[in-house]
């Protein structure tokens, strides 16, 4: 699924004072492309992160999902077009605690009404490498387990569209460079469209392009 932005634009008031955040993004990001954002913190990764997500809304330009304009959008119609079509991994796994791995994924395809949530979290759960921790709850796992379940929780889905937020942020240098070494071989494998926030020069190297974001604008690194 092909995302295109033109001239977005978004700012906040911080008193009477207007913050000019994203100054006019124009990008195109192919089908199937793994693209990386870097920036120095408060450049506004994170904000352009959830205006695609349709978290939130830009004051301006146009934000093109496989050709359909996210501004227009009723909040309704947001929400189940991001359902049907985006995936979202955060920093913060955001785990349920009273439900098991297994649980946890099941939850994401039982909101969608999709069918055989059970066999279809197992498979998701597996291709994780976390196949004998399917019956654990989030406090029997370590942190990378539970990002690798937030993961597969983002990916169970089948998303068009995948938005990483530094997935691997609360993560150990060694556990952190495993955890994403199986999320892009499956968002690889699966030609997901992925736009992956990072502070990380490492990981950032390891998508097809890197895009910088700084004093409002994206430039191609």
């Amino acid at each position: 699924m092909s995302l295109v932005l033109s001239s977005v634009r978004k700012s906040f008031r911080q008193g009477e004072t207007e913050i000019q955040v994203l100054k006019g993004l124009d990008v195109t990001i192919e089908p199937g492309q793994v693209v990386s954002i870097v920036g120095q913190s408060g450049s506004g990764k994170s904000t352009l992160l959830s205006l695609l997500a349709g978290l939130e809304r830009a004051d301006g330009g146009e934000i093109l999902v496989d050709k359909v304009n996210l501004l227009p959008l009723t909040e309704q119609e947001m929400t189940l077009f991001r359902a049907q079509n985006i995936a979202i991994v955060f920093q913060q796994y955001h785990l349920i605690a009273h439900l098991t791995a297994l649980e946890n994924v099941m939850l994401a395809l039982e909101i969608l009404k999709l069918e055989n949530p059970r066999e279809r979290a197992e498979e998701a759960l597996k291709e994780l490498g976390l196949g004998h921790r399917l019956n654990h709850f989030p406090s029997q796992l370590s942190g990378g387990e539970c990002q690798r379940v937030a993961i597969a929780r983002a990916l169970v889905v089948k998303p068009k569209i995948l938005l990483a937020d530094e997935p691997s942020g609360n993560l150990d240098t060694q556990t952190g460079g495993k955890v994403m070494d199986v999320f892009f071989d499956i968002v690889r494998k699966h030609k997901i469209t992925t736009i992956l926030v990072t502070h990380s020069e490492v990981l950032a190297k390891k998508c097809e392009r890197i895009l910088r974001l700084e004093e409002g604008h994206l430039r191609e690194v």
